[in-house]
């Protein structure tokens, strides 16, 4: 066989060995035996149990988004009531009582409280301000609370404090995006798209997800605080109105009858069906699942968001006003909501920002009104569910973004006409009811003034893996895959708050 016979012959040679690789049993188990080996040790680990429960347990049906799910394990909350005050209600004149704060008044604030600090307003050196507002102690836990409270001092023995919760943002877009969606920046799930991603709904005839907002205008951050993120749309949260109708366009237009919008509804989610069988995108189920709830929902949410059936002594002891538009109507609707299945239902009042620049702004008059607001609705709905045996199972949650400074705001320089405070990170206060929570708890203590918190420091992401835990999730195993990465709520810190775990 002369050379080039034989350099024909290892090609043609080469060539049949290229093809065996591709088609023969033999030649793919000896070039994948590595690959197969590790796929048998993640079959063992998964089905020992070592690597416990991650989004790959939480079957997504598109068709069915919000069919109810069993958590990883068992939660002791099965929905959540999220209390936010957008703006930052000043824990000095509520929760952290500071009586060393009072023997400063007026005083120039100290250059260490200010030495490579950043501030929202503060410039130079502001004055020391002390509470606004007279403090006591009250129920067996001797809880401090001001007297901006009266209705809610009476159930301090039902409620865990968080005296010194911390963040990282000090402006209210980024913190209110923070604390709801483990990010300051938009584009990450909320809290409640999380929830009910993992737990479905027990009521397929609302939405998993509800929204309620007050106070006259939306969050700083918007409709994001509230938006599925990455995860499929069907669990974003649904906007509702507490005067109206609950939700836009619900009633039927003009000449058109129930049948005819059903006849329409089904010629729409039809073509979505074609559209699904060309590109197999499982956000086209998710819409036809939408246009189906929304259909269902002309039914079963007026009559859900309708309060004016309620009894009068309920009515009384919430404070409602019946076809307006305020936070008490919310707080009753929410208890309703979470009575009929409802997941997670979020509660946005806004107006809480008390800088002092105007007497809406101030610690003395804009604070107080907010209080006495708020002061009877959220007694009532702790009272509410308690009565009726839902507090055990709903997990109760009030707060802001961040707090305010122990020393006045002093705008450009220049002090305020009306006693206020700037954004505060290093220290301000959350409380938690039901759902397994402690009663009658403090956990964590600021300094003298409530600069810095000194022990039991949390953040929101402790915040977000506590919440997670009482509906049955490891928060660091609940995951989503986007971008070729899994994602979690609590990103990469977050840890649980056992303390005040019952």
């Amino acid at each position: 066989m002369t050379r080039d016979e034989l350099n024909a012959y290892r090609l043609v040679k080469e060539a049949q060995e290229t093809e065996l690789r591709a088609f023969t049993r033999r030649h793919f188990l000896k070039e994948s035996a590595m690959g197969l080996g590790a796929v048998a040790m993640g079959a063992l680990l998964g089905s020992c149990g070592l690597g416990g429960k991650s989004n790959n347990d939480i079957l997504y049906d598109p068709a069915h988004p919000l069919l109810p799910k069993s958590p990883p394990f068992l939660g002791k909350a099965k929905s959540v009531i999220y209390l936010h005050m957008a703006g930052a209600p000043s824990q000095l004149e509520l929760f952290d009582y500071k009586p060393e704060l009072m023997k400063m008044d007026g005083q120039d604030c100290p250059q260490s409280l200010l030495a490579g600090k950043k501030f929202a307003f503060i410039t130079g050196v502001p004055k020391m301000l002390g509470p606004q507002a007279k403090f006591a102690q009250h129920g067996e836990s001797r809880a401090w609370i001001s007297e901006n409270l009266p209705h809610f001092s009476t159930m301090a023995d039902e409620v865990s404090f968080l005296k010194a919760v911390s963040t990282d943002q000090f402006n209210h877009a980024p913190a209110q995006l923070l604390i709801h969606t483990g990010s300051p920046r938009l584009g990450r799930p909320s809290m409640g798209s999380w929830a009910t991603y993992g737990l479905g709904t027990e009521n397929q005839n609302l939405p998993g997800f509800v929204v309620l907002t007050s106070g006259g205008s939306f969050p700083d951050a918007g409709k994001s605080i509230w938006g599925s993120g990455f995860l499929p749309s069907v669990y974003q949260g649904v906007q509702c109105r507490s005067e109206g109708d609950p939700v836009l366009f619900i009633k039927d237009p003009h000449g058109m009858s129930r049948d005819l919008r059903k006849a329409s509804i089904d010629a729409i989610n039809k073509a979505n069906e074609l559209e699904y069988a060309t590109y197999n995108d499982p956000e086209i189920l998710s819409r036809i699942s939408q246009y189906e709830m929304a259909y269902r929902m002309q039914i079963s949410a007026p009559e859900v968001m309708n309060i004016n059936d309620e009894p009068e002594y309920i009515h009384e002891m919430y404070g409602t006003q019946p076809g307006k538009s305020c936070f008490a109507n919310n707080v009753l609707l929410a208890r309703k909501l979470v009575e009929k299945g409802v997941r997670y239902v979020q509660l946005f009042d806004w107006g809480w920002d008390a800088h002092g620049d105007g007497p809406n702004n101030s610690l003395n008059i804009g604070l107080k009104n907010k209080c006495r607001s708020i002061d009877k609705p959220i007694t009532a709905l702790l009272l509410d569910l308690k009565q009726r045996g839902l507090l055990e199972e709903t997990l109760v949650v009030w707060g802001g973004e961040f707090g305010r400074t122990p020393m006045m705001e002093n705008r450009n320089g220049v002090q305020n006409p009306y006693n206020g405070r700037d954004h505060h990170t290093d220290a301000f206060t959350i409380w938690m009811a039901g759902g397994g929570i402690k009663k009658g708890y403090t956990h964590g203590e600021t300094d003298e003034i409530g600069y810095s918190g000194i022990s039991g420091k949390v953040d929101a992401f402790d915040i977000q893996a506590t919440i997670l835990n009482q509906l049955g999730f490891d928060h660091e195993k609940f995951t989503y895959p986007f971008q070729g990465r899994p994602f979690r709520l609590t990103d990469v810190g977050g840890k649980i708050i056992h303390d005040i775990i019952a």
